[in-house]
């Protein structure tokens, strides 16, 4: 691989691992500066095929919803490598720690870059 296409693989997995760390910190205005204005998040709820949310505003209150709802939220990466303008990020999350009902999942997470930052996710999981 040259130097140029090794720097933007290196690029995308420094901003999937900030992304994360801004996700783990339930920063939305943070999360928000690293997407573009027509960002798409493809959710893996519902089964089988998930939600879509197109632009930014669409992300931001799928967040949001996400962060009021398990507001413990976390995600763990176990694996994240990158393949030209994309990044697979291998998960496990965790909610409801504090009480009795802890859940976990564990998951993939593609991302794709455009413009130094990130244009889609596309999230499946494995229960």
């Amino acid at each position: 691989m040259n130097p140029v296409k090794l720097s933007k693989v290196e690029s995308g997995m420094r901003l999937v691992l900030e992304y994360n760390q801004h996700f783990n910190r339930h920063d939305l205005p943070a999360v928000l500066q690293l997407v573009n204005e027509d960002v798409v998040l493809e959710s893996s709820h519902p089964a089988p095929g998930g939600d879509r949310f197109a632009g930014k505003a669409a992300v931001a209150d799928h967040l949001k919803k996400i962060f009021t709802e398990k507001p413990d939220i976390n995600i763990s990466i176990e694996d994240l490598f990158g393949l030209g303008y994309r990044c697979v990020m291998c998960w496990h999350s965790e909610w409801g720690c504090a009480g009795s009902q802890r859940q976990c999942v564990r998951g993939v997470d593609i991302f794709k870059f455009k413009d130094g930052l990130i244009c889609e996710i596309l999230t499946y999981v494995k229960f």
